[in-house]
């Protein structure tokens, strides 16, 4: 039996882990913009942890239950309702058949993580559920949700039970101001040490410019490059260089004035420099940044980032040994 949607919310998408394996085709993994509460959404309502379940951005959507089910809110602190009644966040709790899910107001971060036991069932493409919507893949016919639309569920997970929640220190947020690490790119150089310097001592802001594809920010300093001879094929901007391909969390800065973070469903390659790259472990981090956020860039080494994606890892485990 579907969930059938009433409203539909700001850019709610259907997403899971994403499709690994065709990056190299132009086609991006994609998945949840903070991996580690749509996990812990999952896990709260007894499904696989790649399951696919609902991002909501700013507001969340209003959803009729047709059967009933165990659902959890994760992520941004976006209170979810009960025919009315406010639930708990990070928290499984039950749904019976004929009931309305609404949100009230946005608290806190930006997107949240809305998990139904069983998951949304529809059809993956290219072996994931995740919307897409640039390259019309997955989601709803290749689309967000929409009023009207019905989502199916897969088969009720054995042995789920509402009640469990993660504890509050397990719930991982940004910091005000939030801090990015960054590890400085095959491109530093291209810049002057000042301007290096200044980078990382500036407090930006992030832009109205921030989606899946990416976040921009402002307010830093221009960037000052060392002056070259343009290499043929890259423009005659010095920020321009001969395409090459983008990592995730990409930090470009075109024309050196506002940094923009490459997230899940950006482009694979261009002719823009790279200053560097924000970590694996902070990328969950740039999704729950809001609009005027104050952020800062934090230089750090391989060591450090290594260090940090085990420290993500230890959060993981953690939260699966508390709902085990």
């Amino acid at each position: 039996m579907p969930v059938n949607v009433i409203s539909a919310g700001i850019a709610t998408t259907i997403q899971d882990l994403g499709r690994p394996g065709y990056y190299h085709l132009g086609i991006p993994m994609g998945g949840a913009m903070d991996r580690l509460a749509l996990r812990a959404a999952n896990m709260l309502v007894g499904n696989d942890e790649g399951a696919a379940a609902l991002e909501a951005v700013f507001v969340g959507p209003e959803l009729e239950f047709t059967e009933d089910a165990i659902v959890a809110v994760t992520g941004a602190e976006l209170p979810p309702k009960l025919d009315g009644q406010i639930q708990p966040t990070w928290t499984g709790f039950e749904v019976k058949a004929g009931q309305t899910l609404s949100f009230d107001f946005l608290k806190n971060g930006a997107r949240a993580y809305i998990a139904i036991s069983g998951g949304i069932d529809t059809p993956p493409a290219l072996g994931s559920r995740s919307t897409y919507a640039i390259g019309a893949l997955g989601g709803v016919e290749g689309r967000g949700l929409q009023p009207g639309d019905a989502l199916p569920l897969g088969a009720q997970p054995v042995g789920a039970s509402a009640g469990k929640s993660v504890p509050d220190e397990m719930r991982r947020m940004p910091g005000k101001p939030a801090e990015l690490r960054v590890l400085p790119g095959l491109y530093w150089h291209r810049i002057t040490e000042a301007a290096q310097k200044g980078f990382f001592e500036d407090t930006w802001k992030v832009a109205n410019e921030a989606d899946r594809m990416g976040y921009r920010f402002q307010g830093g300093r221009v960037l000052e490059f060392v002056e070259r001879e343009q290499p043929f094929g890259a423009g005659a901007d010095p920020s321009n260089i001969t395409d090459a391909c983008y990592p995730y969390g990409s930090v470009q800065v075109p024309s050196g004035t506002e940094p923009i973070v490459l997230h899940r469903d950006a482009v694979s390659g261009g002719g823009y420099f790279m200053i560097g790259t924000v970590i694996s472990a902070d990328m969950d981090l740039i999704g729950q940044l809001q609009p005027h956020t104050p952020t800062r860039f934090i230089k750090v080494d391989m060591d450090t980032a290594l260090a940090a994606r085990r420290e993500r890892a230890e959060t993981l485990d953690a939260i699966r040994q508390t709902l085990a």
